[in-house]
């Protein structure tokens, strides 16, 4: 079978996006070089806003998962800062002329934080169990195989040819990450115990509610390569990184201004002048995902479209994205799935139903469906202030539409748990998130056929298998525009409520930190 070459620096798919902030730096980094005067080594204290359901990558898609996890774990291959698909722990990758093979020649002298050097039988481990445990493969890997060639080279070979191969092996939610094979043919059903990878950081300690503990990898071997988003050269700079569970937003806040915490995740809005006016501290105002009210498309009321479509109708979504981002600088609406600043796929398909606000068309909409009054029970979160607001205000807006909505108020990896357990589908009926930044619409969790219950619908499914084996970037966007117009006016999985930034704050000390899926906190110094 013939090959041919695949350059280091792969690109199946040129994503227009470079996930720029807003903040008076004009950029989605900390606006400040590491220097000859700062001091490598030290330690940063991170308070997050939330804790993570788990460290096991590919197991959840949640953010708190991601941002800690990634600082232990690597992929096969990653995103640069332009979402741009390039290789982490191999080397190149060779195509076939087919579309079907791609051979990964593997780094070598890579070790993991155990001490053993990663070898072909340690990836293709981990990548069936990507393949069993992510909800955001698709259809694309039905069927694949995973062989070693030799202890360097792996070999995926495919049922069908998609150019969205490696860019979904390049995913940041429910990441490939590869781990030993012997950690995960040991591990129970609940996922990974032992949290071990190849990354600049290793893991020490979970202390449940407290923090959890990562120190530098001394044997870590970079990528000689300029660093770009989550590739090229990382360097665990300073000595340890305490990610501190700080779900209090006045904690995160006060601790932060009295050095206590380095840094801080989900800065409250209301709080973004009062830290960006502190001379000692520096906000980051990145893009960040699309906010979502997703209905239980499978068992209750959520499930009645009729019920959904009145909802939709009835809706102001701008009420209920000023309540949670009180400044229009802070957030946007467009009916898109995927984000408005991806060129390739950005879509205006069902303009028409996006943000309607017809209160009372939706309550004629609810007489005639005959709706009489069943509880409609909405999941939120405090542990994300943003969630919570929407969720108040969307209550809000339905109890004036005449429907009887109760919200209920967890933690979030309770919700999580709630949401993406079969046994739990009985107890609600819609829940708010956050859909993050992807490169492809396959790897949006919103039209996923698992995550909190699936989209529940044929013509869905099958048509973004469609666009996973479309034969161009050309008929994969028709084949999209078709999909979004069809979830807006057939189905409605879910309401797009708008997209939105997030706000961090650190202090003027750390130098280096970069965004893109979340902060990234190698190449990042303290100074003393």
């Amino acid at each position: 079978m013939k090959f041919h070459k695949v350059k280091f620096l792969i690109v199946l798919l040129i994503v227009a996006l470079v996930a720029a902030g807003c903040s008076d730096s004009g950029d989605n980094s900390s606006g400040n070089e590491n220097d000859g005067n700062t001091e490598k080594g030290g330690e940063l204290n991170i308070a997050l806003n939330a804790s993570p359901p788990s460290l096991d990558q590919p197991a959840t898609a949640a953010a708190a998962t991601r941002d800690t996890a990634m600082l232990m774990y690597e992929t096969l291959v990653t995103v640069d800062a332009e979402y741009k698909t390039v290789p982490m722990l191999a080397e190149t990758i060779d195509l076939s002329d087919d579309g079907k093979e791609y051979t990964f020649h593997l780094r070598e002298g890579v070790k993991f934080h155990n001490g053993k050097e990663m070898i072909a039988e340690d990836v293709i481990a981990s990548m069936e169990r990507w393949l069993e445990q992510s909800s955001l493969t698709g259809n694309i890997f039905v069927d694949a195989t995973w062989e070693a060639e030799d202890d360097y080279t792996v070999v995926l070979t495919l049922a069908a040819p998609s150019a969205l191969t490696l860019d979904t092996l390049a995913t940041t939610k429910q990441a490939p990450a590869i781990m030993p094979k012997e950690n995960i043919e040991s591990a129970p059903a609940e996922g990974v115990e032992e949290y071990i990878g190849t990354g600049p950081f290793k893991f020490v300690e979970w202390k449940q509610d407290q923090y959890i503990h990562f120190t530098k990898y001394e044997d870590y071997q970079p990528v000689e390569m300029e660093a770009s988003g989550l590739s090229g050269k990382k360097e665990a700079l300073v000595d340890d990184i305490f990610m501190h569970i700080v779900s209090d937003t006045s904690t995160r806040i006060a601790g932060l201004q009295s050095g206590e915490y380095d840094f801080a995740y989900d800065i409250p809005y209301d709080n973004f002048e009062q830290l960006d006016n502190d001379p000692n501290l520096e906000t980051l105002l990145v893009p960040s995902a699309n906010a979502v009210l997703k209905f239980n498309n499978v068992q209750g009321i959520g499930s009645d479209f009729k019920l959904r479509e009145a909802i939709n109708t009835g809706l102001d979504l701008d009420e209920i994205m000023m309540a949670a981002f009180p400044n229009k600088d802070f957030y946007w609406l467009a009916p898109g799935y995927m984000d408005v600043n991806l060129s390739n796929w950005s879509s205006d398909a069902g303009s028409e139903y996006y943000n309607q606000n017809d209160p009372e068309k939706a309550k004629e909409m609810l007489e005639d469906m005959g709706y009489d009054g069943e509880e409609f029970r909405i999941l939120a979160t405090r542990d994300y202030d943003y969630i919570y607001s929407l969720a108040v205000v969307i209550h809000e807006q339905l109890t004036n539409m005449g429907i009887n909505s109760k919200l209920e108020i967890f933690d979030w990896p309770t919700l999580s748990q709630m949401t993406e357990n079969e046994n739990e589908l009985g107890s609600w009926d819609a829940t708010i998130s956050g859909s993050s930044i992807v490169s492809t619409p396959p790897q949006l969790i919103s039209l996923s056929p698992s995550w909190a219950g699936g989209v529940n619908d044929s013509f869905i499914v099958d048509t973004m298998e469609d666009i996973e084996l479309a034969k161009d970037h050309e008929e994969a966007k028709e084949l999209w525009d078709t999909l979004q117009l069809y979830a807006w006016e057939e189905h409605l999985p879910t309401i797009q409520l708008g997209g939105f930034s997030k706000v961090y704050s650190l202090n003027n000390k750390i130098k280096g930190v970069e965004t893109l899926v979340g902060p990234i906190f190698w190449n990042v110094t303290v100074e003393e």
